[in-house]
């Protein structure tokens, strides 16, 4: 029987999947959607997408509505485009919720959830408490010692030898160890953690998508029992042994907490990292002024992570809205498409320009509102340091001559291969 979502209700200690409607295809348009605002979107996986991202999605103002609706097998979903639509849905979650809103397949016997992400408030705030005086700008700032040595280790191992595949010896290392040290979870097992995410975020298909997923939920497991056994200062640990309003977490919950952060953690910051650098080495001159700016490095920071976002954010309905004369009605889908939204000329003119001196506004790379990233902050540090320490030591590089470009298909956005020469 088909759930009900303004009614329902998140029991965190026994979790109960929502059974949502989802509308898939061609055949499962709603009656209340305009003929003329079913679009082909191209998001994620079509050829033209995966030509140029980021160029693709800028590209969107022009061509399409600010409010369309896009049919998929996967799901179909209105798309939104526009800066102060994005805000609107994100900053609004009683009318639009955040569950039932990845792509992840769970088990309806053995259901969890993604906590906090599909937790609504009150509670919501109850969870992100627990972890947030290590991903709050102050923590942050303590691990800065411990991400600045990561980056200066990496970058020393291959400095000398003129070349790297910056994806594997940089990109993906520095966000990932940092993560594993933070999370307490060992090195030895980043590689492996990095297949896993990768499967599961770009996999073309539901079982490469499921075994990956399986792979990592019976690994997550094993570590919460170790973490209750012998805690010790990481997340893991913190998460395994919290409390909320004087009960301990239940398995489910600290399963899903934990899931979740794993989840994030590993593939984010280094598809960011990969966009960056791509732009950094076809760009000298402004990889200069990078250098010669070392007090703006914090503004420089923000507009890199505007202009290569990577990631789309989605909602469901719960009951009917219009946005732009729009009906959306309740169990609809949304889907945020957040570096889109970066590209909005009415709010950053000329979006595909790196400007370093915009007026400050927010961006959407880390969404806004009750659910926002809980690593965004996380993530500035980590890219500030990578630039700090990198153009510190290599500051004049390219792209290997020969190289072509190509990006993975999925909801993360990031080149698969950035071989660069120096």
């Amino acid at each position: 029987m088909t759930g009900d979502i303004a009614t329902y209700v998140q029991d965190v200690i026994h979790p109960v999947a929502p059974n949502l409607p989802h509308d898939c295809g061609d055949d499962q348009i709603p009656a209340h959607v305009p003929p003329e605002l079913v679009k082909a979107a191209g998001l994620m996986s079509s050829p033209e997408f995966l030509a140029a991202p980021h160029l693709f999605m800028a590209a969107m103002h022009d061509r399409l509505p600010p409010i369309f609706y896009s049919t998929s097998p996967h799901g179909n979903m209105w798309n939104l485009i526009k800066h102060e639509d994005a805000l609107f849905v994100l900053r609004n979650s009683d009318a639009f919720r955040n569950i039932d809103a990845t792509p992840f397949p769970r088990d309806e016997d053995d259901y969890f959830f993604f906590i906090p992400q599909e937790i609504d408030p009150p509670a919501h705030r109850k969870y992100r408490n627990i972890v947030d005086p290590l991903f709050c700008p102050a923590g942050i700032k303590t691990l800065e010692g411990l991400i600045r040595q990561r980056a200066i280790d990496l970058i020393e191992g291959f400095e000398g030898d003129g070349e790297c595949k910056f994806t594997t010896a940089f990109g993906r290392p520095l966000p990932v160890s940092v993560f594993l040290d933070i999370m307490g979870l060992p090195q030895d097992m980043r590689d492996t953690f990095v297949s896993w995410a990768d499967d599961m975020i770009h996999g073309e298909s539901p079982e490469v998508v499921g075994a990956a997923f399986n792979k990592a939920i019976a690994y997550i497991k094993t570590a919460i029992a170790e973490k209750k056994t012998n805690p010790d200062k990481g997340v893991v640990s913190l998460i395994a042994n919290a409390e909320i309003d004087g009960r301990k977490l239940s398995d489910k919950e600290v399963f899903g907490f934990v899931c979740f952060l794993w989840i994030g953690g590993l593939d984010t910051v280094y598809a960011t990292l990969n966009n960056i650098w791509l732009w950094l080495a076809e760009n000298p001159e402004r990889v200069e002024e990078i250098i010669s700016r070392p007090d703006d490095i914090d503004a420089i920071v923000e507009e890199l992570l505007r202009r290569y976002s990577v990631t789309f954010s989605a909602r469901v309905v719960t009951r009917d809205v219009e946005l732009r004369g729009v009906t959306m009605k309740k169990h609809d889908r949304v889907l945020c498409v957040l570096p889109a939204c970066n590209f909005d000329p009415e709010v950053f003119p000329n979006p595909l320009e790196v400007i370093f001196d915009r007026p400050r506004k927010t961006i959407l790379a880390f969404t806004v509102g009750v659910h926002s990233c809980m690593g965004g902050h996380l993530a500035r540090m980590e890219l500030k340091v990578a630039l700090q320490e990198w153009l510190k030591r290599i500051p004049k590089f390219s792209v290997k001559p020969g190289t072509r470009i190509e990006y993975k298909p999925g909801g993360v956005i990031g080149p698969k291969a950035l071989p660069l020469v120096w």
